[in-house]
Order: structure tokens, then sequence, then C-alpha cells
């Protein structure tokens, strides 16, 4: 009995997988035709990433969406860790569970009224549409990211590490630079890499506050998926796919060697 549902659920996994990727490798292939449609494939070529790499504009769109992952990714995770770390140490129950609640609200509202929230916001505070706002945007709804991410590792750390090393003469800065921020690094990384995917293919929200000419690649892209077919946005997206590839088999191999170096030195301090 247990080696019958142990292939019916690998069966289940396979057909799981499958679907979802079924769709992507499909586009991929279709990047490779040299033909204009995706009815049929009409021989190998590379002219479409030809094409996209001969489309300046589409590759400033590239570059300021990046940008603007990164920059979002980076102020996200530093407010993020900061917000966890202060939720953790609030001693009233009620406090934390109403900071908790807030930050989790956001996690589980529709992009689509968030991103008319921050239409509404900007256009009364009278704050230019394009970059700014794209920006600013991307940041507030991954910092929830970020601190549901960090804030489960914060709480995992036995608070003897802090005690042990206040007892050596650590000061406040000491704590939280040497003894903190390498425990809960995983965590940090954690939600790090979710925040820059979160905001790499973001398009509700983006779509709301973006103008004044400026672009993201989610936003072009469905600007011209409506003008028909074209197999250029296949090759962005087997790109794209490849971008979120390596940034996933990074986050893993990083978080392994986190992993292992945090396992060295606990066994170092026990020695």
């Amino acid at each position: 009995m247990k080696i019958h549902n142990f292939k019916w659920r690998n069966l289940y996994l396979w057909f799981v997988f499958i679907v979802l990727y079924a769709p992507i490798i499909f586009l991929i292939v279709y990047s490779f035709s040299k033909g204009d449609t995706m009815n049929n494939f009409h021989g190998f070529t590379w002219a479409h990433y030809q094409d996209l790499f001969a489309d300046s504009r589409l590759i400033a769109i590239f570059l300021d969406t990046l940008l603007i992952a990164l920059l979002s990714s980076i102020l996200a995770t530093i407010v993020g860790t900061l917000g966890a770390l202060g939720i953790s140490q609030t001693t009233r129950a009620i406090t934390k569970n109403t900071l908790l609640s807030l930050n989790n609200i956001l996690m589980v509202s529709p992009d689509v009224i968030i991103g008319a929230s921050f239409l509404i916001f900007f256009t009364a505070l009278k704050i230019p549409l394009g970059f700014g706002s794209v920006l600013l945007s991307h940041i507030a709804f991954s910092i929830p990211i970020v601190v549901l991410m960090v804030l489960p590792k914060v709480q995992e750390m036995s608070r003897s590490l802090l005690d042990a090393a206040a007892d050596l003469g650590a000061n406040s800065w000491q704590l939280l630079s040497q003894v903190t921020i390498p425990y809960i690094m995983p965590g940090i990384l954690s939600g790090f890499f979710m925040a820059l995917t979160y905001s790499l293919d973001d398009f509700a929200v983006t779509f709301f506050v973006t103008g004044n000419g400026f672009s993201t690649l989610s936003v072009e892209i469905y600007s011209r998926a409506r003008q028909g077919i074209n197999l250029e946005i296949n090759a962005l997206s087997g790109l794209m796919f490849l971008m979120a590839l390596i940034l996933v088999i990074g986050y893993y191999f990083i978080n392994q060697y986190s992993s292992r170096h945090r396992h060295a030195n606990t066994r170092g301090h026990r020695k």
C-alpha cells in the first residue's frame, strides 16, 4: 500500500509540474521558430533574439525594470528586516498582533486595490507618475514580504545567544551586527530574493502608477501583446525565465553556504 501511494503521489507531482511548465516551454520553443506566429514551428532560428537585442527601447525598459527591482528589493529588505526586529521586541501581545495583522493584510490584498490606492495617494500629493512612483510602490508592497520571511528566523533565535554576547561585553551595535544579523541572514536573503522576484514580474500595481513615458517589462509586454503576436516577446519571456532560474539556483547555493557556515560556527563555539 505504501508503494502504491508513493507512485500515485509522484504521478500527481509530475502532472502538476507539467501543467505549470508546459506553457513556458511552449513560449520558449516558439521563440526559436522562423515563422511569425505560434501556429506551426517553421525551423530553428536566432532571428527573434537578434531582433530583441536590436530593440533599443526594450533594452532600456529591461534595464529600468532591473534597476527598479534591485533598488526596491534592497531598500525593502533593510526596512523589512528592521520592522521584523521591532515587531519581535514588542512586549505587548495586542500591539504585536495588530502589527502582524496590518502586515498580513497587505499580503492578501488584491494587487488592483493596492495599485489604485497608490494612484490615488500619488495623485493627491501631486507626485508625478514615473520612475519614482513605481519605485516607491514596489518598496511598499515588498516590505511585508520581507517581514514575513525574516520574522520566523528572528523568533527562532534563542535569547541566550544575546545574553551570552552581552555578558562577554558586546554593546548594542555588536549584538545586532555580529550576532543577530548573521543568525537571521537566511531569512534576510529569502526576503530579498522574494522581493526581487515580485518586483520583476509585477504588473497590476505598476500599471496604475507608471507614467511620463516610463514603463517596465510586464507593462510593455502587455501593451505589445494587445497589438498582436510577436515572437520577440517569446524571446524576451525565455530570457526572463532563464534569469529567474539563475536567481533561484543562486539563492539555493547562497542558502546552502550560509547554513554550512552557521553550523560550522555553532560546532566551533561548542568546542
